[in-house]
């Protein structure tokens, strides 16, 4: 099971519910029919529209608010091969790159692990320790290897300022 988002909060009273999503291909994600679970429960989505930055969904056999009530604030686990999306070569899913480690080559520095991504809509930020963020440019990311779980970036001036 993967991390996929979070239920933040809901939307009327039938049960539909808001997810934050911490994904990549979130159309594939929460796609009619797909399952998800959270809270230890699993659940069908029969319903799935984009708001803002939230994702809406409506569960098979949820028809109210007090339904979902008590999942607010709770991760939303995916199954790993939900969905089978064959990438590009240099392009990876989020989860392939959350857990790298990430390694300044100008002093061969270890700062950190990716412990989340921020999509920006054009080039995704890295999230490294909870300390640095670091945009996914080939001007600074100089080798993703995903087998080793290894980052390798050449910082610009003031990048990795606190």
């Amino acid at each position: 099971m993967i991390d996929i988002g979070t239920l933040v909060n809901f939307h009327g009273v039938r049960g539909e519910v808001k997810i934050l999503s911490s994904s990549d291909f979130t159309n594939e994600r929460f796609a009619v029919g797909k399952t998800v679970t959270i809270n230890n429960e699993t659940y069908t989505i029969t319903r799935y529209r984009k708001h803002k930055n939230f994702h809406m969904l409506t569960f098979d056999g949820v028809t109210n608010l007090n339904d979902v009530e008590h999942l607010k604030g709770h991760t939303v686990y995916q199954a790993l091969d939900a969905i089978d999306i064959e990438l590009p070569e240099g392009q990876y899913h989020y989860e392939d790159i959350i857990g790298c480690e990430v390694i300044n080559l100008d002093n061969n520095e270890t700062l950190g692990e990716v412990t989340s991504i921020i999509p920006t809509g054009s080039k995704d930020v890295f999230v490294v320790s909870d300390k640095y963020m670091i945009p996914n440019v080939d001007d600074f990311i100089k080798l993703i290897d995903i087998e080793r779980k290894r980052i390798e970036i050449e910082p610009i001036e003031g990048l990795l300022d606190l």
